[in-house]
């Protein structure tokens, strides 16, 4: 009799996003598009002697083996999304990716400051037009591989699944599709891991529009410290990007909240019958996932169907847990 009520119980824990398949697809296209790039630019930044077309090449050899890293991050959490070892699915596992990445973009700042600032100190001759040449086609296939990705980042939503489990006098556990009510808010279908390789192949496009003009500063009018000039100037902005992707990786990594208005809005609905909510943790476990854990203080304790269906109203959340204890005060 408890085998048959348990089918109807159990549910994976798959949070992968919706278009998991699709970004992994295009993450390793963009990976191609990248080492071909990358080769290319580093061996005519070095027959013609430009530092903003070397920084250039070997900023897209340190993305395409970060490129590399989403991809295979792609690849573990599919794989393994059924995995029963990791409680909450393979979801977050692009978060990891994405502030990993972060932290090569980092580096790759810092690096291209420092050399940047080298060949400010001791200029070296630069033949011009063939390094324009090849700055130019690096920007055509950055901008085509910002594309791709941006494609899959714009469209990346989440499938949503909701797991009620109540703890009480009785359990009761549910899988069901949440309504779509409530406003998306497109951070919280955010794919970190794509937005990684977004990054990266974005910076490579910045850096070739640096590299371009500075090139261009030096062929016309002499200004050879342009080109360094524009080397550092990507560092900085690169940095800031960096620390922007760290801050929003760690943080689901961290399984900070989310969103303080839905975490608001979810006491409110709770509460609004008189019972009282005691703890509440709600936290991020994929693109398009959310976790809740609520603990609830009650006179009256309800069925779990009614908590469950006060909160339909909320999408994104995935996997909700409620504790329901009995208040003891007359």
């Amino acid at each position: 009799m408890h085998n048959e009520s348990l089918k109807t119980l159990r549910h994976d824990h798959v949070f992968l996003g919706e278009n998991h398949d699709r970004n992994a697809r295009r993450t390793w296209i963009v990976i191609a598009l990248t080492a071909a790039m990358m080769v290319g630019e580093i061996i005519a930044g070095t027959i013609y002697g430009s530092m903003a077309l070397l920084a250039d090449g070997f900023h897209m050899a340190t993305h395409a083996g970060a490129l590399a890293i989403a991809a295979l991050a792609y690849w573990f959490a599919r794989r393994h999304a059924h995995d029963p070892r990791y409680t909450f699915g393979t979801g977050k596992l692009g978060e990891l990716a994405g502030f990993s990445s972060a932290i090569i973009l980092a580096i790759v700042a810092l690096l291209i400051g420092y050399e940047s600032v080298m060949r400010l100190a001791s200029p070296i001759t630069i033949r011009f037009d063939e390094a324009i040449a090849v700055a130019v086609l690096g920007l055509v296939v950055n901008l085509a591989s910002a594309w791709l990705l941006h494609q899959g980042e714009h469209h990346g939503h989440g499938h949503h699944h909701g797991h009620e489990h109540e703890h009480a006098d009785h359990h009761d556990h549910d899988h069901h599709d949440h309504e779509h009510h409530d406003h998306e808010h497109a951070g919280h279908h955010e794919d970190h891991n794509l937005r990684a390789a977004y990054l990266h192949v974005l910076t490579d496009a910045l850096t070739s529009v640096l590299a371009i003009a500075g090139l261009l500063a030096g062929r016309f009018y002499g200004w050879v410290w342009m080109d360094p000039l524009m080397g550092i100037v990507g560092a900085i902005v690169i940095m800031r990007w960096s620390v922007s992707l760290m801050r929003g990786a760690g943080a689901v990594l961290l399984d900070a909240t989310p969103d303080e208005a839905m975490s608001t809005r979810i006491r409110d609905i709770l509460e609004r019958e008189g019972d009282a909510v005691s703890d509440l943790h709600l936290w991020r476990v994929g693109p398009g996932h959310m976790a809740l854990m609520v603990s609830l203080v009650s006179h009256q304790p309800k069925p779990v169907e009614h908590y469950k269906q006060s909160l339909s109203v909320i999408a994104r959340l995935s996997h909700v847990t409620i504790e329901v204890h009995a208040c003891d005060a007359v």
